[in-house]
Protein backbone atom coordinates (compact mmCIF):
# COMPACT_ATOMS: atom_id res chain seq x y z
CA UNK A 1 0.00 0.00 0.00
CA UNK A 2 1.27 3.45 -0.93
CA UNK A 3 2.32 5.59 2.06
CA UNK A 4 1.00 9.17 2.34
CA UNK A 5 3.15 12.10 3.39
CA UNK A 6 1.58 12.64 6.81
CA UNK A 7 3.53 15.82 7.48
CA UNK A 8 0.97 17.73 5.44
CA UNK A 9 -1.96 17.42 7.86
CA UNK A 10 -4.80 19.84 7.07
CA UNK A 11 -7.80 18.98 9.26
CA UNK A 12 -10.11 16.39 10.79
CA UNK A 13 -13.65 16.29 9.40
CA UNK A 14 -16.48 15.24 11.70
CA UNK A 15 -20.06 14.57 10.54
CA UNK A 16 -22.78 16.35 12.48
CA UNK A 17 -26.50 17.05 12.27
CA UNK A 18 -26.16 20.37 14.11
CA UNK A 19 -26.37 23.60 12.09
CA UNK A 20 -23.43 25.98 12.54
CA UNK A 21 -23.63 29.75 11.95
CA UNK A 22 -20.39 29.74 9.96
CA UNK A 23 -21.07 27.00 7.41
CA UNK A 24 -20.07 27.12 3.75
CA UNK A 25 -22.01 25.25 1.06
CA UNK A 26 -20.37 22.64 -1.20
CA UNK A 27 -22.78 22.09 -4.08
CA UNK A 28 -20.97 19.07 -5.60
CA UNK A 29 -21.42 16.95 -2.48
CA UNK A 30 -24.45 18.82 -1.06
CA UNK A 31 -22.84 19.32 2.31
CA UNK A 32 -22.38 22.26 4.67
CA UNK A 33 -18.85 22.59 6.08
CA UNK A 34 -17.18 24.80 8.64
CA UNK A 35 -13.76 26.34 8.32
CA UNK A 36 -11.26 24.19 10.24
CA UNK A 37 -8.91 27.19 10.47
CA UNK A 38 -11.41 28.69 12.93
CA UNK A 39 -11.29 25.66 15.26
CA UNK A 40 -8.42 25.35 17.77
CA UNK A 41 -7.79 21.73 16.70
CA UNK A 42 -8.48 22.14 12.95
CA UNK A 43 -11.87 20.39 13.12
CA UNK A 44 -14.21 20.75 10.14
CA UNK A 45 -17.86 20.01 10.90
CA UNK A 46 -19.83 18.47 7.98
CA UNK A 47 -23.63 18.57 7.81
CA UNK A 48 -25.04 16.55 4.91
CA UNK A 49 -28.28 17.40 3.15
CA UNK A 50 -30.63 14.39 2.94
CA UNK A 51 -30.13 14.21 -0.85
CA UNK A 52 -26.31 14.35 -0.66
CA UNK A 53 -24.71 11.81 -2.99
CA UNK A 54 -22.12 11.10 -0.26
CA UNK A 55 -22.80 7.72 1.31
CA UNK A 56 -20.98 5.16 3.42
CA UNK A 57 -18.23 5.94 5.92
CA UNK A 58 -17.93 9.62 4.99
CA UNK A 59 -21.43 10.24 6.34
CA UNK A 60 -20.88 8.34 9.57
CA UNK A 61 -17.17 8.47 10.43
CA UNK A 62 -14.64 11.26 10.89
CA UNK A 63 -11.98 11.68 8.23
CA UNK A 64 -8.45 13.03 8.34
CA UNK A 65 -7.30 15.38 5.56
CA UNK A 66 -3.83 15.83 4.10
CA UNK A 67 -2.49 18.33 1.58
CA UNK A 68 -1.00 16.78 -1.55
CA UNK A 69 0.75 18.30 -4.56
CA UNK A 70 -1.24 16.21 -7.09
CA UNK A 71 -4.57 14.78 -5.96
CA UNK A 72 -5.03 12.70 -9.12
CA UNK A 73 -1.69 10.96 -8.52
CA UNK A 74 -2.29 10.65 -4.76
CA UNK A 75 -5.48 8.59 -5.14
CA UNK A 76 -3.73 5.91 -7.21
CA UNK A 77 -3.41 2.66 -5.32
CA UNK A 78 -6.16 3.50 -2.83
CA UNK A 79 -9.83 2.55 -2.68
CA UNK A 80 -11.64 5.67 -3.89
CA UNK A 81 -14.73 6.87 -2.01
CA UNK A 82 -15.13 10.12 -3.99
CA UNK A 83 -13.20 10.73 -7.22
CA UNK A 84 -11.22 13.99 -7.47
CA UNK A 85 -13.55 17.00 -7.71
CA UNK A 86 -13.43 20.78 -7.33
CA UNK A 87 -15.37 21.89 -4.23
CA UNK A 88 -13.98 25.40 -4.76
CA UNK A 89 -12.90 25.77 -8.42
CA UNK A 90 -9.62 27.63 -8.80
CA UNK A 91 -8.93 27.23 -5.08
CA UNK A 92 -9.10 23.52 -4.15
CA UNK A 93 -9.27 20.07 -5.75
CA UNK A 94 -10.15 17.22 -3.41
CA UNK A 95 -10.79 13.46 -3.27
CA UNK A 96 -11.66 10.92 -0.60
CA UNK A 97 -10.10 7.49 -0.26
CA UNK A 98 -10.35 4.62 2.20
CA UNK A 99 -7.04 3.52 3.77
CA UNK A 100 -7.21 0.43 5.98
CA UNK A 101 -10.84 1.24 6.85
CA UNK A 102 -10.25 4.94 7.57
CA UNK A 103 -11.69 7.71 5.36
CA UNK A 104 -8.96 10.11 4.22
CA UNK A 105 -9.33 13.35 2.26
CA UNK A 106 -6.58 14.37 -0.14
CA UNK A 107 -6.49 18.10 -0.88
CA UNK A 108 -4.65 19.94 -3.64
CA UNK A 109 -4.72 23.69 -3.13
CA UNK A 110 -4.11 25.94 -6.15
CA UNK A 111 -1.67 27.80 -3.89
CA UNK A 112 0.28 25.16 -1.91
CA UNK A 113 0.93 27.73 0.85
CA UNK A 114 -2.78 28.54 1.21
CA UNK A 115 -3.85 29.14 4.81
CA UNK A 116 -7.39 30.36 4.12
CA UNK A 117 -10.65 28.61 3.37
CA UNK A 118 -13.19 28.94 0.58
Amino acid sequence: MKQLDRTTFDHVGVPTTEKNDHESWVETTRVWVTNPREHPCNVEWLRFEPDSPVQGPLRTQPHVAYRVSDVDAAVRGHEILIEPFDPAPGFLRSAFVLIEGAPVELMQYADPDEEGWF
